[in-house]
């Protein structure tokens, strides 16, 4: 086959792609992602197939979501974001009033048959809304903007963190703080902005619950409760540091088999991944991370508009935060907030979020080169 002929099959290829709307690089990215969730949660769960079934269903849920917020052109986001930020306020001012209780917090709301957290979709929202108001504005903003910016986004967050839910609210403020950041927010209000925040430290302490200061305090102490607040971390650096360099081998894992290793399908899955992969496979694991957030700052960078970029580089950044603050408290360098790693924990709700932000990267990616053809 001449060098022609295979131009045109790959011309015809990335036409395919295109149509659909599909980034073909971050879909295979992904894809493996997802393969290698499977693998480890499959011994995480004790080799249970209802477990990875249910999982394989979610994650086809999942892909369906991708799929059709990929169709969706950029400017139909911006035109409905406004509509879908202040539902998404009002529904959580809903969970305060007729939420449903569960495990001492108040965030889910019951239609019937089928229940959510509408804070998942302000992960989305909150990021979304911060593009649309600054797509037009004199960019790096100004301290007037700024106010603005943060009024807009310590609504959703503040409703969060009272149900309480302090990872979803501390992922919705990361997720508008990189919109800013990528706003070309300058180093002198970045500075400004640190200083506030640990100004507010105190204040902060003073409103949290008393099980949220045990986890911070845990932190920087865990065997002071070694089995209370302190048994997840000291366990899970435990599986984590007997790994070794290459692990203990697939299916192998004793802390989360003998059931030393709480939360091992969820929240402390990456620990069960040390485990039995090592270093090396942990290396690996986080290199595939990357690859799908070097990627996501790729379409970022390519994107025809300001909104387009800012809601790409934002949606990428807090997938970043997200498997990066997962992997921190396994690890004992943050306190534990009950962040799930990203499409690799068993759960639906977080991986149909992720998903979706992912459909609107590939919108922003497809769109963009229909525009320029």
């Amino acid at each position: 086959m001449n060098k022609t002929a295979k131009k045109n099959i790959h011309s015809m290829n990335d036409s395919f792609w295109n149509t659909i709307h599909i980034d073909l690089t971050l879909l295979s990215l992904i894809t493996i992602l997802m393969a290698v969730g499977l693998i480890i949660l499959y011994s995480a769960g004790n080799q249970s197939l209802s477990q990875l079934s249910s999982q394989v269903i979610r994650l086809g849920i999942a892909l369906v979501v991708m799929l059709i917020f990929a169709q969706i052109p950029p400017h139909k986001y911006f035109q409905w974001i406004p509509v879908v930020f202040v539902l998404g306020v009002i529904l959580l001012f809903a969970v305060d009033i007729v939420g449903h209780i569960g495990k001492g917090a108040q965030r889910w709301l019951s239609l019937g048959v089928v229940r959510f957290q509408p804070s998942e979709i302000m992960k989305l929202a909150a990021p979304m809304i911060l593009a649309w108001y600054l797509h037009d504005k004199p960019l790096p903003p100004s301290l007037k903007i700024l106010f603005f910016s943060i009024t807009m986004l310590i609504f959703p967050v503040l409703l969060v963190a009272k149900q309480p839910d302090l990872g979803t609210a501390i992922l919705i403020l990361a997720a508008g703080a990189s919109v800013l950041l990528l706003a070309g927010l300058g180093w002198r209000l970045i500075a400004i902005a640190t200083g506030l925040v640990l100004a507010s430290l105190p204040v902060v302490w003073y409103f949290l619950h008393e099980f949220q200061r045990k986890r911070v305090i845990t932190l920087f102490d865990p065997e002071r409760d070694p089995l209370g607040s302190g048994y997840h971390i000291i366990q899970s650096k435990i599986a984590i540091g007997s790994g070794g360099l290459f692990g203990k081998g697939w299916l192998s894992g004793t802390q989360s088999h003998l059931q030393f290793l709480p939360e091992h399908s969820t929240d402390f899955i990456f620990a069960v991944a040390g485990e039995e992969f090592g270093f090396m496979g942990s290396v690996a694991l986080i290199t595939l991370l990357l690859a799908i957030v070097g990627r996501g700052l790729y379409i970022s960078l390519q994107a025809h508009d300001t909104f387009s970029r800012l809601l790409a580089g934002s949606i990428t950044l807090t997938f970043f935060i997200c498997f990066f603050v997962n992997m921190s408290m396994v690890s004992g360098i943050l306190p534990v907030v009950g962040i799930p790693l990203p499409l690799v924990s068993y759960g639906g709700t977080s991986m149909v979020t992720i998903m979706a932000g992912f459909g609107i990267l590939m919108s922003v990616h497809t769109h963009r080169q229909l525009i320029r053809r």
